[in-house]
Parts: C-alpha cells; sequence; structure tokens
C-alpha cells in the first residue's frame, strides 16, 4: 500500500467475487440452473461445430458464421461459468489477480468478437435474400474467411485496450468486486481515484461495438425485408423468414442486455439488478442459440438424417 491508501491489487495476489453471496438461499438453485444451461451451451453448440464440418452441404457461408458463433459462445460461457459454479457450490468465493484479469480480458474480447460477427451474419443474410444473384461473388470463401477474422481481432484489440486501463486504475484497500466475474463496471467501481476517463472510454467503446452494430443489423433486416415483402413466394418468405428470424432474435438475446449493462456509467444502475442481467447474456442467451438457429431448420434435419444413414 502506498502513502495515500492506494492499494496494487498484484500485491494482494486476489480478489474475491461477492457473486450472489446475498441470496445464500439462492445459491444451491443457481448452481443447478447454471449447470444445466453450460451444459446445454457445450452440447448444443459443440453439435453445430461438428455437423457443419461433417455435412459438405452445410459448408456455406451461413454455417460457416454460425460455427464461429458456436465456438465463440462455447469459449465466452467457458471464460467465466466454470469459476462461477466452484464459487457457488463452496465458500471460497476467491480469484486470483492474473486470473481476474485473464478473464476480464477474454470477458470482453468474445463479448465484442460476437458484436462484430453477428453483423457480419446480418450482412450474409442481406447478400443472400437481396443479391441472390450476386451471392456467390460477395460471399466468396477468402472473404468470409477475413470477415471472420476481423470480427475476433476487432474483438481482442478492443478488450487489451479496456483491460490495460481498467488494470492501471488503483484500488481502495479492499478486494471484494461485487459480480460472479471480473468485468469493468464492477472492478472500476473498487477504484478511489476519479474514473470518469475510463467510464467515458467505456461508453465511446461501447458506442461504437454495441450500438453501431446494432444500426447497421437493423438496417440489413429493414432491406431484406423490404425485399421479402414484393417476393411472390409463398414457399420463399417462410424460408427468409425462418432463417433471418432465427438471427434477429439471437441478436435481441444478445444485445438488449449488454445495452443494459454497458451503455450506462457504472454508478448507474442497480448492481445487484445488473448480476442477473449479466447472468442472462452469459449463461442463457449462450445456450439458446443452438435452439433458436436449428429449431425447425430443414438444413440441419437433412444434415442429421443424412449423419444417421437415415436418407
Amino acid at each position: 500500500m502506498n502513502d495515500d491508501g492506494k492499494v496494487n491489487a498484484s500485491s494482494e495476489g486476489y480478489f474475491v467475487l461477492v457473486g450472489f453471496s446475498n441470496w445464500p438461499h439462492l445459491e444451491v438453485v443457481i448452481f443447478v440452473v447454471v449447470l444445466i444451461f453450460y451444459l446445454m451451451t457445450l452440447i448444443g453448440n459443440l453439435f453445430i461445430i461438428i455437423l457443419s464440418y461433417l455435412d459438405s452441404h452445410l459448408h456455406t457461408p451461413m454455417y460457416f458464421f454460425l460455427s464461429n458463433l458456436s465456438f465463440l459462445d462455447l469459449c465466452y460461457t467457458t471464460s467465466s461459468i466454470p469459476q462461477l459454479l466452484v464459487n457457488l457450490w463452496g465458500p471460497e468465493k476467491t480469484i486470483s489477480y492474473a486470473g481476474c484479469m485473464i478473464q476480464l480480458y477474454f470477458v470482453l474480447a468474445l463479448g465484442t468478437t460476437e458484436c462484430v460477427l453477428l453483423v457480419v451474419m446480418s450482412y450474409d443474410r442481406y447478400a443472400a435474400v437481396c443479391r441472390p444473384l450476386h451471392y456467390t461473388v460477395l460471399m466468396h470463401p477468402r472473404f468470409c474467411h477475413l470477415l471472420a477474422m476481423a470480427s475476433w481481432v476487432s474483438g481482442f484489440t478492443n478488450s487489451a485496450l479496456h483491460s490495460s486501463f481498467t488494470f492501471w486504475v488503483p484500488l481502495c484497500g479492499h478486494r471484494q468486486v461485487d459480480h460472479f466475474f471480473c468485468e469493468v463496471p464492477a472492478l472500476l467501481r473498487l477504484s478511489c481515484v476519479d474514473t470518469h476517463a475510463n467510464e467515458l472510454t467505456l461508453m465511446i467503446t461501447s458506442s461504437i461495438f454495441v450500438l453501431i452494430p446494432l444500426i447497421l443489423i437493423l438496417t440489413s433486416y429493414g432491406a431484406i425485408v423490404r425485399a421479402v415483402l414484393r417476393m411472390q413466394s409463398t414457399t420463399g418468405l417462410q424460408k427468409v423468414f425462418g432463417t433471418c428470424g432465427a438471427h434477429l432474435m439471437a441478436v435481441s438475446l444478445f444485445f438488449i442486455p449488454a445495452m443494459c449493462i454497458y451503455l450506462q456509467p457504472p454508478s448507474g444502475n442497480s448492481q445487484d439488478q445488473g448480476k442477473f442481467i449479466a447472468l442472462f447474456y452469459t449463461v442463457v442467451t449462450p445456450s439458446l442459440n443452438p435452439l433458436i438457429y436449428t429449431l425447425r431448420n430443414k438444413d440441419v434435419r437433412g444434415a442429421v438424417k443424412r449423419l444417421m444413414g437415415w436418407e
């Protein structure tokens, strides 16, 4: 500790993740619910990745990006959920300084990557519906790989900026993070100096990686709706609405909670409310994505039948 009472967390060696300690009677229930959703996430997303790889009919841009999303969701949940399960099960709620720093970096990197990847997926749907004759040229495999790589690089670069800014902030003695994982707003609350610069940086980059992607997605789907309404084929209408409706549902489940958390200052929302919102987008949303994208999906059903030798 230095002369003015500021403390460097790395010298203390660990943080305490308060999590849901205020509701000890709920911890067992939350543990069971989180474990079920985590297993659903692992099984559902691995299913999509393996099926997309094994079935040549699914070697299309849409399923390439969907496999990326599934892999992303697997990494995203694994960066925070195992630690949450350990903390919910036992009395120990600690995480090492290095563990907290790594967790913060990956949660932020993967969350940002998902924002950008969902834009890329909406562009793919736009090209498929609005520019069908040019689709194979527009969504060339090399271009698809570049778009996917750009999503990952932008997410990890943005996270490097925030993680370094957050861990330079001096803390005030106590090491209790009032959250179930290490995230920027919760860590900024531990600071004993003015964090307005950090909060402003967070809001600006959140606007870039949350609001702008959301606007681009809605613009893409506005164009898709206009194109669909001009279609004469009822079957075509149903197919387009089925695919695009699934994507829009996934977008809503991800972006609405993210906006509630990151588009206001850390002091601007109830921390308890923030925990449950974060629990939703880190646990529930990744487990629902495989169901949303595969339910009533003829391509996936056909791929499963071919894999099982049923046709």
